[in-house]
């Protein structure tokens, strides 16, 4: 299965289905391929702005280093120069936070990532989780 804009539109469905389940902020959602680009994206009404952009790095971050976002988390906790490079060189397009999940097919090959902005960033993440995994694919958090 290619994480085609389908694809998208289900996990951006199921993402802000458990964001009103869970009674979350109003959501902005991005769904990336594999190649890092935006498939399709939403931004829930109330949601703030620049939210687009978080949800974006969160997503992009995850791809380029190969990890969910909380686990740049921890590492930016760890190595803080190699994260700040690793922005740099991705032109800031790196938000080392939770919210971003690495979406892999049943054969562990990644299919894209998507990035979550607009409530904390655990709940970010637990949308982009159950979204992923509502559709039939996994989530790589870490």
């Amino acid at each position: 299965m290619n994480l085609d804009l389908a694809t998208a539109q289900s996990i951006i469905s199921q993402a802000l289905t458990s964001g009103e389940q869970h009674n979350f902020k109003p959501l902005t959602v991005v769904v990336l391929d594999a190649g890092g680009h935006v498939v399709a994206a939403v931004r829930q009404d109330g949601a703030s702005n620049n939210r687009f952009e978080i949800a974006q790095g969160k997503a992009y971050g995850a791809l380029a280093l190969g990890m969910g976002s909380r686990a740049l988390m921890e590492r930016a906790e760890q190595q803080p120069y190699f994260i700040a490079a690793a922005t740099a060189a991705l032109a800031g397009r790196l938000i080392p936070v939770p919210g971003g999940v690495l979406v892999r097919d049943e054969d562990n090959t990644v299919k894209g990532a998507v990035g979550i902005s607009g409530d904390s960033s655990d709940n970010d993440e637990t949308a982009a989780v159950s979204a992923i995994e509502a559709i039939g694919l996994m989530a790589q958090v870490a």
